[in-house]
């Protein structure tokens, strides 16, 4: 199979690793509260800290991430870097609407970061240092994953990395949609804070 034939197996595989709903499997697996039914309702690392299992939230948040890395680092090597930007998407796609949760999951945060981690990790790492420097003076990950995914691509073009840019920049609009309701609660000033019990 050459590269550009191998572009939608790409997408699929992406998507299937991303649509992989940990945060659910893991609050299954140690008897807690189903995140879906606390809190904004999705399947997140976010989500899951309000059943007040940190551990929970940590492994939530780092299976999240390393199904995108995943989905990008095997697709790159079976078809090169336009096959890992389309496994990034696919992944991404997967986390928000996962197919066997009737298309209701997170809010993607973990995975851009882990498609970031596998593309290119400096970017990562910005994102990152946003979003650490956001939460810890403003305690709202909503704005904190706001604020780094519209600074992630802008750092991309900066540095010359226009097709990752692009595919971020789309990343982004993904993320602020899925954040709609947090948008309207931080402008009303009743969005939940880290750590808050639902």
């Amino acid at each position: 199979m050459g590269p550009e034939a191998f572009l939608p197996v790409a997408f699929v595989i992406g998507y299937l690793l991303g649509s992989i709903p940990f945060g659910l499997v893991l609050t299954k697996l140690a008897g807690t509260a189903d995140p879906r039914s606390i809190g904004s309702g999705n399947i997140g690392a976010t989500n899951v800290l309000r059943t007040g299992r940190k551990g929970l939230a940590a492994a939530t948040l780092l299976l999240d991430m390393l199904k995108g890395t995943a989905a990008v680092i095997i697709s790159g090597y079976l078809g090169g870097p336009n096959a890992a930007m389309l496994a990034a998407l696919g992944a991404f796609l997967g986390h928000l609407f996962p197919v066997w949760l009737k298309f209701h999951g997170g809010k993607g945060v973990a995975v851009y970061i882990g498609v970031l981690l596998g593309l290119f990790w400096p970017a990562a790492a910005v994102f990152c240092l946003v979003w650490l420097a956001t939460a810890f003076t403003s305690r709202y990950s909503s704005l904190s994953a706001l604020l780094a995914s519209f600074v992630t691509p802008l750092f991309l073009w900066w540095f010359g990395h226009a097709a990752l840019a692009s595919l971020c920049t789309v990343l982004t609009l993904l993320l602020f949609y899925m954040h709609r309701e947090n948008i309207k609660r931080l402008q009303a000033g009743t969005e939940g804070r880290i750590g808050q019990r639902a």
